[in-house]
Order: structure tokens, then C-alpha cells, then sequence
């Protein structure tokens, strides 16, 4: 690999590392610290910037091609991704007010096995035996992080579990009802957030709209708190871009690593500034579960090495790579919020 190519795919984890773990302890602070409580609006927020922002980019500055979408597809195809999405977004912010962010973040990592298991199934898709054996310390990961947890709360937990059930169903979703269409991460936030948007509007004035108002009457300094929970959307959209940038400038495997190894980053920066208590135990299944993550990264490369086009299938054969090896990073699906 020359050299510049080095410098750039360096540079695009970074600033990918940058704007994910930012977004990630700006809103754990809008809940914690600015004690602006409300996931709902926090996540009607991101969607709203996030809609603007992939219109300056594609209609504006045309900084990348629409991908153009037929009406009817918008709504028999796009809508449903959108509904998955808007759930995913929201159990994370959820799960970010109730438990900590090292906690939230090694439970995330419990996508791949939530995403194989829902394809066996529901669609009753063969898998290798290596993905089975690569989720034993993700799982194994995830049940030491989850009973050594010190500041464990159920209801948050919950909330990141399914969360990464919405986010498996997504990535689901995605190889159907979005076939014959190469999405990126700036067309997808393009079509889903304004669906997102209208979908979480009213439900967040409804359920949310009477406490934001308590709440900008007792906090000393509202304005600037609201500045601050805007320019969280600011950053939850250019985490899109960012995605984008990194998934041209990185192989596959170096896209895997660097994913879990962002996570760690999020854990360490977290814990250093909201200081946490993380027990050794409980560094430790977080530790096996990235380790774990990234086995199962390798073996999905090493697999889809092995199926070469044209290869004669048989009534236990995938049909394509994506049924056979689920996405780990879902970022490239994903409008962070």
C-alpha cells in the first residue's frame, strides 16, 4: 500500500474515531449533565439535522450523486427501513440515559450474534460453523460484562438489547427491501431521517413537550444547553459523512478492526470523563467481547475469500455473501444518534 493511501486511510479512522466517540459522550452529557432527559426529542434532534444536512450535501453543494428512489419505493421500501431506524436511534439514546457509556457500547457489540441468530431463525439460513463458534465470546463477553456491571440498571439494559435487535433487523431489512439499490451512508440518512422525523415528531411532543418546558424553566442557562443538544445533531450527521469517507479509504478487515477498536476508545474516553466504575471483571468481558468481534470479522473475511462467483450452489448454500455474513460495524447503515 503506498504510502499516501496509508496517510489517508490513518486519517479517515480518525476522524470516523473523532465524530463517533464525540457524539457518543455529548449526549450521554446532554442526559446526564445538562439533565435534559428526553431521548424522544434528543433523537428528533439528530434526524432533523441530519435531513438538512444530506440535503446540502446532495442537492446543494452535490458533494455526492443522488441516488434517485421511485416514489412508490420510497414508501413500500424506504418507510419501513426508516421505522426500524428511528427505533434503533432512540432505544440507544435511552439506553445512554439509564447506563453508563462502556456498558451501552459492549452491549452493542452484541449485533453480529442477534443478526445471525434472527436470519437461522426467522429465513432459516445455513452459516458455517466458524460464525457459530466465532459469537461464543461475544456472548460469553456480553454475560461477564452484564453480571459484573456495577452501575447495571434493567430498563437501560433492555433498551440496548433491543436496540441491537432493531439494528439486526435492519441490516435484515436492508438486503431486501433496498435490493438493486446501492445505498450509501449519505443517500440512506438522505430518505430515512426526514421518515424517521416524521414518525418520532409527534410521540416526542406528546410524551416529551410538557417536561422540555419545565425543564427550560428550571435550568439556569437553557440557551446554551439547547445550543449544545443542536450541535450534538451537527456532529451525528457529519459521523454519517465521516462513515462514508472511511468505508471508501479502508479495506474490509481494516473497517472491522478499526469498528472495534473505536468502541474501546469510546470506553476509555467515557470513563475518563464521567469516571464511571468499571470493576476488572467487567473491563475484562468487555475486553473478550471486542476480541470476539474482531474473530468474527476474520472469519467473515476468510469466508467470503473462499465463495468465489460462480460457485454452484447447493439447497444449504447462501445465496449471496450478505446472508452469509451479516454486517459487524452497522454504521454504514446507521444515523447516529
Amino acid at each position: 500500500m503506498e504510502e499516501g493511501s496509508v496517510f489517508r486511510s490513518l486519517l479517515a479512522i480518525l476522524q470516523w474515531w473523532g465524530f463517533n466517540v464525540t457524539v457518543i459522550i455529548m449526549n450521554k452529557w446532554i442526559f446526564q449533565k445538562l439533565d435534559f432527559k428526553f431521548p424522544l426529542s434528543v433523537s428528533c434532534v439528530h434526524f432533523i439535522c441530519s435531513s438538512i444536512g444530506a440535503y446540502i450535501v446532495i442537492k446543494v453543494l452535490k458533494l455526492k450523486p443522488l441516488i434517485v428512489v421511485e416514489p412508490e419505493d420510497r414508501w413500500r421500501r424506504i418507510f419501513p427501513m426508516s421505522f426500524v431506524f428511528c427505533i434503533n436511534i432512540v432505544l440507544g439514546n435511552v439506553s445512554l440515559r439509564y447506563i453508563p457509556v462502556s456498558f451501552m457500547q459492549t452491549i452493542k457489540s452484541f449485533t453480529p450474534a442477534t443478526t445471525v441468530v434472527l436470519q437461522w431463525l426467522v429465513w432459516r439460513k445455513y452459516f458455517d460453523w466458524r460464525i457459530w463458534a466465532s459469537l461464543v465470546p461475544i456472548v460469553g463477553g456480553i454475560l461477564l460484562t452484564s453480571v459484573t456491571e456495577l452501575s447495571f440498571n434493567m430498563f437501560g439494559f433492555c433498551a440496548a438489547l433491543f436496540g441491537c435487535l432493531a439494528t439486526s433487523t435492519k441490516t435484515i431489512l436492508a438486503e431486501s427491501l433496498l435490493h438493486g439499490y446501492k445505498f450509501d451512508s449519505i443517500n440512506t440518512v438522505y430518505y430515512m431521517a426526514p421518515f424517521a422525523t416524521m414518525i418520532l415528531g409527534i410521540p416526542a411532543l406528546l410524551l416529551e413537550g410538557n417536561g422540555i418546558l419545565s425543564w427550560f424553566d428550571a435550568h439556569p442557562s437553557p440557551w446554551s444547553a439547547l445550543i449544545i443538544i443542536f450541535s450534538s445533531g451537527v456532529l451525528a450527521f457529519c459521523l454519517n459523512f465521516s462513515i462514508f469517507y472511511v468505508i471508501h479509504s479502508t479495506t474490509a478487515v481494516t473497517f472491522n478492526v478499526a469498528g472495534n477498536l473505536k468502541v474501546a476508545v469510546a470506553v476509555m474516553v467515557s470513563w475518563l470523563i464521567f469516571r464511571n466504575p468499571i470493576s476488572y471483571m467487567n473491563a475484562v468481558g468487555c475486553g473478550i467481547t471486542l476480541v470476539g468481534c474482531t474473530f468474527y470479522g476474520y472469519v467473515r473475511h476468510k469466508l467470503s475469500q473462499q465463495q468465489q462467483p460462480g460457485t454452484p450452489r447447493t439447497p444449504r448454500t447462501p445465496r449471496n455473501k450478505m446472508e452469509l455474513l451479516p454486517l459487524v460495524n452497522n454504521d454504514k447503515l446507521e444515523g447516529k444518534g
